[in-house]
């Protein structure tokens, strides 16, 4: 997969796992990581999926409809990459934090519904529940942040409070933050997420 990485200055720091949103690129979210670890180490990957031109991490069939098969299989892709990628540059695969965003953000939740142990963290902006009628791994000792807008045109305040339903089903610690907006990422939402990956 397309990626950078970039070594952290401090090893025992968490390395961050960045995933951009639809149309999006590997260089998008560097901002974002700075805001909330810059002395982290950084993983930006670029979706392998072109839809009309844009990257993203799986295939989908309409606004808001995934194809089921493709998230699965480009889950997995994504898992044994960063499996890949720790043994390449050496960081430890046990204490990844994924920051994702839109599309990004329903991959790493993926990635939480299928692997126990893929992420030991994972800040999620603006996500979607990535599939239903699966049983989710144990997730104790994992932290959630998802970040929903009330006026979310592509992903409802319903599909939040679902998403935060099911990985605290899954014994997940769960922090759902909501901003008065839409689909956007804001400064005071990633602001928010610094503010509680400090206390991880």
């Amino acid at each position: 997969m397309k990626h950078i990485y970039q070594k952290g200055k401090d090893p025992l720091k968490p390395l961050l796992l960045l995933l951009h949103g639809t149309g999006g690129n590997e260089l998008d979210l560097l901002p974002i990581a700075g805001m909330i670890d810059d002395s982290a180490g950084v993983l930006s990957v670029r979706g392998n999926i072109l839809e009309n031109g844009m990257p993203r991490f799986f295939r989908r069939l309409a606004e808001g409809v995934f194809d089921i098969e493709d998230l699965i299989f480009r889950t997995k892709e994504l898992n044994d990459f960063l499996d890949e990628a720790a043994e390449k540059y050496e960081f430890d695969r046990n204490n990844i934090v994924a920051i994702g965003y839109s599309n990004g953000a329903n991959i790493a939740a993926s990635l939480l519904f299928h692997y126990a142990n893929a992420l030991k963290a994972a800040v999620l902006h603006h996500p979607m529940v990535p599939l239903r009628g699966i049983e989710l791994p144990n997730l104790e000792g994992t932290s959630v942040f998802i970040g929903a807008g009330t006026n979310d045109p592509i992903c409802s305040p319903e599909e939040s409070t679902e998403l935060q339903k099911l990985l605290e089903g899954a014994n997940a610690k769960v922090q759902l933050h909501w901003e008065n907006r839409g689909h956007q990422l804001t400064a005071d939402e990633v602001e928010a997420a610094a503010e509680w990956y400090r206390k991880l």
